[in-house]
């Protein structure tokens, strides 16, 4: 008898079929975000859970299923999932890192530049019919290249951007992290460390790629934004909360800000209303990884996870990007 597993969302077909000759499947094809009531009711009796970032696993939800063994979430960003919680109860957790860190940096940098150079006002201003004549200040942004790029996380995205940063467009890339990385991944993409104020007071442009985590909460805020230069731009493609998007708008509202490109947002889907009325903010949807080649893998990588991570499959027992791999010891 085939173990049961939920599919929260729907993905490509493909993706099901692979799971379909492991595993029993239930998949939300109404493909809307089931409440917390909804998700433990359906997850009765499953032994593991095809999960994406719209649904949520906490100790209250792991109480409420004692079958699940396996939660396979289709994103790099887990901050969905309590990871100690799956820990205490035997619930291996997976994500999917690496396969989507050059599309998010095409994505982080594109808004970076849309931000700058006022892509989306000036495309409103010409649909909207203002366009009736040229002149010498018309639509005038900030320079992107040779500017200071202020990179805040420098895990896999933060070095894919500070790359094409300074390699493609001749920027001055400084960074704060947790930690300091090694020389030898510093040098090529010519990043200098630097500490979080100085970080703030110096960039030109600021990118924002920390995980979410309870440390990170409003991490840039109010006090942080206002070290910041009148002209700088503001881009966050890490999490929502990361960035307090009340005094943000506030902020880019009173131009101590110049513009600023989110593509998350804090309580997404709801965007806080104030940014919304924003010519300076540049708002996208969290499709930061919405290419078709990254998405393929992200659903493949999650599959992959889920079918080792419950024993099946050439990689039985020895998934690819386990978060807390001290569960699969447990199993040994």
């Amino acid at each position: 008898m085939k173990p049961k597993v939920l599919v929260t969302r729907k993905v490509f077909p493909e993706v099901l079929e692979r799971l379909a000759e492991h595993f029993e499947l239930e998949v939300n094809e109404l493909d809307r975000p089931w409440t917390a009531d909804e998700l433990r009711a359906h997850l009765q009796g499953k032994q593991g859970m095809y999960l994406t970032p719209t649904n949520s696993v906490d100790a209250a939800l792991l109480d409420a299923c004692p079958d699940l063994k396996v939660v396979a979430n289709m994103a790099v960003g887990y901050n969905n999932i309590d990871v100690p919680a799956c820990t205490a109860h035997g619930v291996l957790c997976t994500n999917t890192p690496g396969v989507l860190t050059e599309s998010t940096a095409d994505f982080g940098f594109a808004l970076m530049l849309a931000a700058a150079r006022r892509l989306t006002e000036s495309e409103r201003f010409l649909r909207s019919g203002q366009w009736a004549n040229w002149s010498f200040d018309m639509m005038m942004g900030r320079e992107v290249h040779a500017t200071t790029l202020g990179v805040f996380g420098m895990g896999r995205i933060g070095q894919a951007i500070a790359r094409r940063a300074s390699l493609g467009f001749g920027m001055q890339v400084i960074y704060h992290n947790r930690s300091r990385l090694p020389a030898e991944l510093e040098e090529p993409i010519k990043a200098r460390y630097v500490g979080k104020e100085q970080l703030l007071r110096e960039c030109d442009h600021l990118m924002v790629v920390v995980p979410y985590s309870a440390e990170t909460h409003h991490a840039i805020g109010a006090a942080e934004l206002a070290l910041m230069k009148r002209t700088a731009t503001l881009t966050n493609i890490a999490r929502g909360g990361v960035v307090d998007d009340a005094a943000l708008a506030e902020a880019l509202k009173e131009r101590r800000l110049a513009a600023a490109g989110l593509d998350v947002f804090e309580g997404e889907p709801h965007v806080h209303p104030a940014l919304l009325e924003l010519p300076n903010a540049v708002l996208t949807p969290h499709v930061a990884s919405a290419t078709v080649r990254t998405r393929r893998a992200m659903a493949g990588m999650a599959a992959d996870n889920l079918i080792a991570g419950m024993g099946c499959g050439p990689l039985a027992g020895r998934p690819p990007s386990p978060l807390n791999p001290e569960v699969l010891a447990t199993r040994a």
